[in-house]
């Protein structure tokens, strides 16, 4: 998959295109990603020990991560990602195609 755990990614198509956010999880026998505030779906719950209230829950699905692009923050646009080896510490980096800046993962 091109995106981890954490990276700021911005939708690029369906119904939620535009929106940015930061992927939560990774659901990668399905190809899908879970981005923080998008794709709400209503999750119906019957009032549980843990939730006693219940009621009705807005809750992240997952959108196919075909769908989601790396957001550059220098270039403020949504980028592709290429692997550049450092030669200071033999470590593969992700950097953006069009700036050359290192795409960090928090």
């Amino acid at each position: 998959m091109h995106v981890r755990k954490g990276d700021q990614v911005v939708v690029v198509a369906g119904k939620e295109k535009g929106k940015r956010g930061r992927v939560l999880r990774l659901l990668t026998s399905k190809e899908r990603v879970v981005v923080e505030r998008v794709n709400l779906v209503k999750r119906h719950t019957k009032p549980t020990q843990r939730s006693p209230r219940g009621g009705i829950l807005e809750k992240e699905a997952g959108l196919p991560a075909s769908n989601v692009s790396l957001w550059c923050a220098k270039c403020s646009a949504p980028r592709r990602a290429r692997a550049l080896i450092d030669s200071a510490n033999n470590k593969k980096q992700r950097v953006c195609v069009k700036c050359s800046t290192v795409f960090e993962t928090t």
